[in-house]
This record gives C-alpha cells, sequence and structure tokens, in this order.
C-alpha cells in the first residue's frame, strides 16, 4: 500500500464524503475518480431492500423513533433509507443525526419493522 500525504482541507472534505463509517478514504477517492468499487463495504443496496452492516432489511422495512414528544418516520424505499420528507440516509446514525442534530448510534435510537414482522425492534437487535 502507498501512503499519500493530503493537507487538513482535503482530509476533512473527504471525511465529509464518507457515506458511513465502514466507508474507507480509499473508496471515497475511487468514487471521485470514478472507479470501481473494490469491495461492498458499508452500505450496499440489494435486490428489493438495503443492508447496513450485514443487516438485509427488505423494500419496504419501516422505521421509527419518538424523539422529544415527536415522532419521526423512514422506511426502505429502492433501495436506500428514506425519510417521511423524501430526504436519503447512508446510515442509521445518519438518519438518527439528521433527527437530534447530534452524533448518536442509530442502531440503538432507531426501531424497525420488516415487512413480515409483527413487532418493531431495535435496529441493533437484528445484528
Amino acid at each position: 500500500m502507498v501512503a499519500i500525504d493530503v493537507d487538513f482541507e482535503v482530509f476533512k472534505a473527504l471525511t465529509a464524503r464518507r457515506t458511513t463509517e465502514l466507508d474507507t478514504y480509499n473508496d471515497v477517492i475511487r468514487r471521485l475518480l470514478m472507479l470501481n468499487p473494490t469491495s461492498t463495504s458499508g452500505d450496499i443496496r440489494a435486490e428489493n431492500g438495503c443492508v447496513m452492516r450485514g443487516v438485509r432489511f427488505p423494500e419496504g422495512t419501516l422505521f421509527s423513533v419518538t424523539y422529544k414528544g415527536r415522532t419521526f418516520e423512514g422506511s426502505v424505499r429502492n433501495g436506500v433509507w428514506t425519510g417521511s420528507d423524501g430526504v436519503t440516509y447512508a446510515s442509521p446514525s445518519r438518519a438518527a443525526h439528521a433527527v437530534t442534530g447530534n452524533n448518536v448510534n442509530g442502531w440503538r435510537f432507531w426501531l424497525a419493522k420488516r415487512p413480515d414482522d409483527t413487532d418493531w425492534k431495535r435496529l441493533d437487535e437484528y445484528r
């Protein structure tokens, strides 16, 4: 592996373009250079749903949380997590940050209900 030096501003820009905590700087640079990805680390689209950290959420999976008296919802649509406002999120933690304005472990924050489930579960129960 070859190391390259970048200044802090470039480092910050690359960090901002990471889609998940598993997204590497190499992954970001490959996307910017329009090269094929080398692996499927991080969040990926899956046929009829999405896979986040190895957990498959089928199309139509619902997400919900009540925060400060307000209920926030989302679902898996077209292979990505989509909020009720139409905004897409690369990870549960990014969606939780949009709700709280703080860094939050989205796997402990959100509840999910897959299409075949009868009950809501915290996301981390699926791992």
